[in-house]
């Protein structure tokens, strides 16, 4: 007797012994039928989740296109695994810039104008790292007190302590620090 049979008194119902001798050639033809059937709404199940992803998708995504000699921002952010008070810094300089843009590599890559500052960063750039910048006289960025990585990361360090305040919340106190930040 066969181990699945001994220990829960019945045959084991593989792909090969499912069903009886003899109901095997009644099925086979019906088995087929319905199986196309399940495939068929297998699929049909598979191709409105994607749908239904795809919209998700095309509502987050902006398709942004840039003309030569047109100005743009370029993003940059601080240096990663640098957090100030465990929390995402706010009031760093995310875009610097205006930069033209030379020539349009691929679909979604731009070769920037940057200035010899620059030069030991590649001058390619894909367009989500790039924003379209609309002329203000008022808005300037200065990009020069910023020292940039080659990989478009800075380092930020404190300057001096302003002020210290202790804050009370009824039984615990919160002391908090303001910084003058470089950059």
């Amino acid at each position: 007797m066969p181990p699945y049979e001994a220990l829960y008194g019945r045959l084991c119902r593989s792909q090969v012994g499912w069903f009886e001798p003899g109901e095997s050639r009644l099925l086979g033809i019906y088995l087929a039928l319905d199986t196309l059937k399940k495939v068929k709404l297998i699929q049909d199940q598979f191709c409105t989740a994607q749908t239904r992803q795809k919209s998700y998708v095309e509502q987050k995504v902006r398709y942004v296109a840039y003309m030569v000699r047109e100005r743009v921002l370029l993003r940059v952010s601080p240096m990663k695994g640098v957090m100030r008070f465990k929390n995402k810094v706010k009031l760093c300089p995310r875009y610097i810039g205006p930069f033209k843009i030379l020539e349009r590599v691929g679909e979604v890559a731009y070769k920037l104008a940057l200035p010899p500052s620059l030069l030991a960063v590649h001058p390619v750039f894909h367009v989500s790292m790039l924003r379209k910048y609309f002329g203000d006289p008022s808005h300037v960025l200065d990009f020069s007190s910023v020292q940039l990585d080659k990989d478009l990361t800075y380092e930020e360090e404190p300057l001096a302590i302003l002020s210290r305040q202790v804050q009370k919340l009824r039984s615990k106190s919160y002391p908090s620090v303001r910084v003058r930040w470089k950059c």
